[in-house]
């Protein structure tokens, strides 16, 4: 039903069933909407329970959409068959039941979640980036030298160039030149 649809709105009637409660883990009285009964000119009545419209008695509750439909939570529960045919939704929800003075709202106590779906894809996604960066800094740690198997033959050369013809792989001296032992696994240079 939607206030267009009704001619005289006089005959509209919402009733809201509301509870206090004193819970001793927060120390505080918490009221709540218990249900919610729509009824138009009398001829019938549905009735949603609600489930999550809370808040402390000193504060006032506020939801941007207060409603029977999923795409906004369902935060109204049908409790008949008959108001499974219903729908209904309050836009822009506030409501106080207790602790009213000077005919004005207390502050709210608003009805969005921590974990909304944009706060929710941040956590994962630092999730993700924190996990890459662990195993990336766990590489870098156990990073071991890389040493090649690559037997390249042992290269000898002389102090000097005139003595070149003097040194051999075999001996390390030879003719009373003293050679050089140097691993290298690029290619050989002359020193001409």
């Amino acid at each position: 039903m939607r206030f267009g649809d009704v001619e005289d709105l006089r005959g509209l009637s919402i009733r809201f069933q509301l509870s206090n409660t004193f819970y001793e883990s927060s120390g505080q009285w918490w009221f709540s909407v218990d249900r919610v009964s729509v009824s138009y000119n009398t001829s019938e009545e549905v009735v949603f329970n609600a489930t999550d419209v809370y808040a402390p008695a000193a504060s006032s509750y506020r939801c941007l959409h207060v409603s029977s439909l999923q795409r906004y939570s369902g935060l109204l529960l049908p409790s008949t068959e008959h108001a499974q045919r219903w729908a209904i939704t309050f836009i822009d929800f506030q409501i106080q039941a207790f602790n009213i003075s000077g005919g004005r709202f207390s502050p709210a106590s608003d009805c969005t979640t921590v974990l909304t779906p944009a706060i929710l894809m941040g956590l994962i996604t630092s999730l993700i980036l924190l996990l890459v960066l662990a195993y990336a800094l766990h590489m870098v740690v156990h990073l071991k030298h890389i040493e090649h198997d690559d037997q390249k033959p042992d290269i000898y050369f002389p102090q000097s160039p005139e003595q070149l013809d003097h040194c051999c792989e075999e001996t390390v001296t030879t003719h009373g030149v003293m050679c050089f032992l140097l691993r290298i696994s690029f290619l050989r240079k002359s020193f001409y």
